[in-house]
């Protein structure tokens, strides 16, 4: 089940040429994976508060298919592909309608205060389970 995340791109996003600057793909999909984690119900400052865990990206490979463009109106998709405990995998990609802009697979584990891996507690970790596709 995918869960998408619509945006505008304004003219900070643009490049001289007036294309979204490469680097603001990674921005627009970091925005979607935390309304993402929002939806599930997921509060990350509670995570961190009560339990010392965040989110960090470990790996990101992208796929930069189609240029958008000032004004044009995207959305954001992401997919849960695995979570086991300590490390999450989602699918997301950029659409402009039915066009794909831009594709990633991205890997996030979850750290605790001392940088090293740590798990999710069960109540939290349950939440992505439905998100399974």
């Amino acid at each position: 089940m995918s869960f998408e995340f619509p945006l505008r791109v304004y003219y900070e996003d643009t490049d001289l040429a007036g294309i979204v600057y490469y680097a603001n793909y990674l921005r627009f999909i970091e925005r979607g994976r935390t309304e993402w984690v929002r939806a599930l119900g997921v509060d990350q400052g509670a995570l961190k508060r009560d339990h010392g865990i965040v989110f960090a990206v470990r790996r990101v490979e992208a796929d930069y298919l189609r240029p958008a463009k000032f004004d044009d109106e995207l959305v954001v998709s992401t997919a849960l592909v695995a979570e086991t405990g300590a490390r999450i995998v989602v699918d997301q990609a950029v659409w402009r309608g039915e066009e794909k802009l831009f594709a990633a697979t991205v890997t996030i584990v979850c750290l605790g205060e001392s940088g090293a891996p740590q798990r999710l507690p069960p109540d939290v970790r349950r939440k992505f389970a439905p998100a399974v596709h």
